[in-house]
């Protein structure tokens, strides 16, 4: 990375020059960073749902490890794995650290990537740079990203484009977080008539529009709608991780925020529900599964749940936020446990995890 990037990064943000709400948003990229490295922000009564699963193990699977093949596609890209570093952040200095090391990295395993909300982005031009990650991944799956609601706050096809040419995205995540505003501190709250805003886009963007949750899930009914919108993808980003109830009440200042953080902490359908119950209703959709996996054996059940990615945030946050070489080794890692998935399943390829009697639905004992 180099000085000049750095020292117009810290100019904007220090001199004065940029908006209020500029000002605004770029420090709460930072209090996002901050929270979710430092603070305890994670869902502790509502889980994903995967921990109902088990896979059914092969003594003998007549494979050879090496035989193993994860490659896959998505939105018309070829992946080594199915494994997609989840929408996270952008707009500060160590944000932009932290998308360049995870550009690289996806680009040396072919993973898919997206970048945090390039709102702060549209604000204050100053700091595309610290989303500019095309140079250092020229091949892989690339999403944009921006918030629907902002729809309502005067965003429209301009700046939707704006935000994939800048970073020559194949698709664009239009990221869906009515409980995170409703307890951010003068949160943008007017959700009125988004559905008809979201399918005009669908019908004039040239690259495909995903519908992501921020951790809270997309149920079956909410995924019809927004198909028949015209998304071309879902990415049920389910409760079980990161809560932003709870990243938002804790940067909060006013106590009736605070408070509202601590109420709605677990709020949120469980990231399994969400894979089986859009799966259900739209075999074919393109479908992303990301809400607290923490593992390979994680991206193994929501593959085998029906998911076409496993999307992962904090793990690759936390490594980026050390090294390069602990992400490398985290990329590792989460391949040689995915493979050892297939590997004592008898399965050779993805699909075959979705074969019957590979994944089993664990009976509760409550």
């Amino acid at each position: 990375m180099s000085s000049p990037i750095h020292s117009s990064i810290n100019q904007t943000t220090h001199n004065g020059n940029i908006s209020e709400d500029a000002a605004l948003t770029q420090g709460r990229k930072a209090d996002h960073l901050r929270v979710c490295l430092e603070e305890d922000v994670q869902f502790h009564q509502t889980t994903t749902g995967l921990e109902r699963y088990r896979f059914t193990h092969c003594c003998l699977p007549e494979l050879d490890l090496s035989e193993v093949d994860l490659t896959t596609t998505f939105s018309g890209k070829s992946l080594d794995a199915p494994l997609l570093i989840s929408s996270m952040t952008g707009g500060t200095e160590q944000a932009q650290r932290i998308n360049y090391r995870l550009a690289e990295v996806a680009q040396h395993y072919k993973l898919a990537m997206g970048v945090g909300s390039q709102r702060v982005a549209i604000e204050n031009p100053q700091v595309k740079p610290t989303f500019a990650v095309r140079s250092l991944a020229p091949d892989i799956l690339l999403f944009a990203n921006l918030g629907a609601v902002q729809l309502n706050y005067g965003y429209g096809l301009e700046e939707c484009q704006r935000a994939i040419d800048w970073l020559e995205a194949d698709a664009l995540v239009l990221h869906l977080n009515p409980l995170q505003e409703a307890v951010q501190t003068k949160g943008d709250t007017n959700f009125r008539e988004l559905f008809a805003k979201i399918a005009q886009l669908c019908q004039k963007l040239p690259v495909p529009v995903i519908a992501k949750e921020v951790g809270n899930g997309i149920s079956a009914k909410m995924a019809e709608r927004l198909i028949e919108a015209g998304v071309s993808a879902i990415d049920v980003a389910g409760a079980g991780g990161t809560s932003w109830a709870k990243v938002e009440g804790e940067r909060a200042k006013d106590a009736r925020q605070r408070r509202l953080g601590e109420t709605f902490a677990n709020w949120g359908l469980p990231t399994a529900e969400c894979i089986v119950g859009v799966r259900a209703i739209a075999p074919t959709i393109p479908l992303v599964a990301s809400g607290g996996l923490r593992n390979g054996l994680d991206a193994a059940k929501a593959i085998a749940l029906g998911a076409d990615l496993a999307g992962l945030a904090l793990p690759f946050l936390q490594a980026a936020s050390e090294s390069e070489g602990a992400l490398q080794e985290l990329v590792k890692l989460l391949v040689a446990e995915l493979t050892t998935v297939l590997f004592c399943t008898g399965s050779a390829k993805l699909n075959d995890l979705r074969n019957p009697g590979v994944l089993q639905k664990v009976e509760s004992r409550e």
